[in-house]
């Protein structure tokens, strides 16, 4: 009996036909342009629309609802519809065949409302978007009451944006008389108003209830709780209570009275009384400098020992906390995690659980580069080894819920930089937008956190020893220990550029690694110098600031005190800061 002849396995492969999907919908389009095989007619407000119950039962779950169940509409050849725009259902319909949405700030609110009664989600994601990027004076109010309405929340917060930052303008203008008490009080509670001073709300609110005294009067002991009275000198307060408004309301001075006497030192200042500073340790003591030099502000505040550990890393996230990470410096004990009470100026454990408790016991952190950061408010603790043969990257990532830290991908790095002692990593690590980025010379690394992978990027190539870098939008700014060259790299286009007009310290002796950071949307760079070598702890100090247009770096002549200061982090964290909470020199 002859052998079966031998059959190979059959491998199966998909191909899809793109010039088939896209001429199946012109082709549905061709139909419902020519009249033909449609099965169905719409009305609305006297107008009639023939269409195909399947292409629409296809698209719309309303639809498919319709035409598939035991309704009267599943039977009918002709269906009235009711609460359409005949006009607004005509552009609907354009898109169902076309696939082409058009949008206009006249139609785009009835457009979200008839797409939102059908389930269109992209149409309804498309006039959202759209509403959200045509916030301006003329259509804010008007945009923000729909979005209140209808639960729209990317146009509720782009908004209030707008509004906060044109708080002071805008509370004089007839649209922000227009809003309801509720709005009122949402907008006066944000932390995001650009006001330099508390009496500003308040008179805002004056103006508002005056508009219509007889019908808002008796808001007022509603709307008080949030004037930030703690952010009011006693006078300032003395002179509300005699106000006639709250003299005439009986209910209003007694609640003042109350939020004054409670206080509530959690509401911040707003960020209109807030300064930019960058925060830098003093190397021999335990103090912080919060400098602006734009502004020649520099503040040096002292604690003492048992109130402020050594900080390895300083962080400042999103919503301006300022974290630090704190270790021993001559033992792998836990390691802690502090925050800063702004209203108190000092510094409090964070009640997060050690990260050591999750590291790998075999793992010496003492000599690591250890830093914290923030990727979409959420915090991760990163540790390169910058002192040995593994050229390893470790990452945990903090759930608060379970006040757990979650070990996460490694990285491992091929470059190290070796001379006659030992073996070394000059490495910079940050955030720059949704990813973590790990650079050194010859490599640089994007970890994406939804997937927990590292992936590799163009390397710079022609810095020796990055050690500073720092993000400003989606462009990352890195230069080396000795001031040599510049570079930006542009993380969409994972490209890089040199920057012109770099400064020259000229015969000065620098002493320590500069340190870029980003201050009121400009580049800065920060480095000192030695004055006398037998005094280690005195330094001359600059900083230059970077004109893009002009392709050149200007001195901005710092007068900063001549200490020895130091970044804890692979740039100068920036926060903002309400000065009369600083108690320093």
């Amino acid at each position: 009996m002859a052998a079966a002849p031998h059959v190979s396995a059959v491998r199966l492969r998909s191909y899809q036909d793109e010039s088939y999907l896209h001429g199946f919908l012109g082709t549905v389009g061709d139909l419902q342009k020519a009249g033909v095989l449609q099965d169905v007619v719409l009305e609305i407000e006297g107008r009639r629309f023939p269409c195909h119950r399947l292409v629409l039962s296809a698209v719309s779950p309303y639809f498919r609802a319709m035409f598939t169940s035991d309704m009267a509409e599943s039977r009918q050849k002709t269906v009235v519809l009711q609460g359409f725009d005949s006009g607004v259902f005509g552009d609907i319909l354009s898109y169902i065949y076309s696939g082409t949405l058009h949008v206009s700030l006249d139609k785009v609110q009835p457009l979200y409302q008839a797409a939102d009664l059908l389930q269109l989600d992209y149409v309804r994601d498309t006039c959202s978007s759209y509403m959200a990027m045509n916030v301006e004076r003329s259509t804010c109010v008007d945009l923000y009451k729909f979005a209140d309405i209808f639960s729209v929340d990317i146009v509720q917060k782009q908004c209030l944006q707008w509004i906060a930052r044109h708080f002071t303008e805008f509370s004089f203008n007839e649209e922000f008389y227009s809003l309801s008490v509720k709005k009122l009080t949402e907008i006066i509670s944000h932390d995001e108003l650009d006001v330099k001073e508390e009496t500003t709300v308040w008179e805002a609110v004056v103006r508002w209830v005056q508009h219509s005294r007889e019908d808002r009067l008796h808001h007022l002991p509603s709307i008080l709780p949030h004037i930030r009275f703690n952010l009011l000198t006693s006078d300032d307060t003395a002179a509300i209570l005699e106000h006639p408004l709250v003299r005439e309301d009986p209910g209003s001075s007694e609640v003042i009275r109350n939020v004054v006497q409670k206080g509530n030192p959690n509401l911040k200042p707003r960020l209109g009384m807030t300064t930019e500073m960058a925060i830098l340790s003093n190397a021999f003591s335990k103090g912080i400098l919060f400098m602006n030099p734009r502004e020649g502000k520099y503040i040096c505040c002292n604690y003492r020992p048992e109130d402020f550990p050594h900080d390895k890393n300083v962080t400042v996230t999103s919503d301006n906390n300022i974290y630090i990470l704190t270790r021993d410096q001559e033992s792998n004990e836990p390691l802690s995690v502090y925050k800063y009470n702004h209203a108190g100026n000092v510094w409090e454990d964070a009640g997060m659980s050690s990260v050591s408790k999750w590291q790998r016991q075999e793992n010496d952190f003492t000599w690591y580069s250890e830093n914290l950061f923030e990727v979409d408010q959420i915090l991760y603790y990163v540790a390169a080894d910058v002192v040995g043969d593994s050229g390893l990257v470790w990452m945990w990532k903090y759930n608060r819920h379970t006040d757990q830290w979650q070990e996460r991908s490694q990285l491992q790095l091929r470059y190290q930089y070796i001379n006659e002692n030992h073996v070394y990593m000059s490495c910079a690590a940050l955030t720059c937008g949704s990813h973590l980025y790990f650079l050194t010379s010859a490599e640089v690394h994007c970890y994406d956190q939804s997937l927990d992978r590292w992936f590799e990027r163009t390397p710079p190539m022609n810095i020796d020893q990055v050690c500073t870098a720092v993000a400003m939008g989606t462009e990352i700014f890195c230069t080396d220990r000795y001031l040599t060259q510049a570079m930006m790299y542009d993380t969409e286009s994972d490209s890089w550029q040199e920057l012109q007009g770099w400064p020259n310290p000229g015969n000065r002796d620098v002493d320590l690694s500069p340190y870029l950071f980003v201050m009121e949307n400009q580049l800065h760079i920060w480095f000192s110098c030695r004055i006398d070598e037998d005094d280690i702890e005195e330094k001359e100090h600059l900083v230059y600031v970077y004109d893009r247009s002009a392709g050149a770096w200007t001195d901005l002549k710092a007068t900063m005190p001549t200490k020895t200061y130091i970044a804890r982090s692979s740039h100068c964290p920036v926060a903002r800061i309400y000065l009369p909470y600083l108690k320093g020199e």
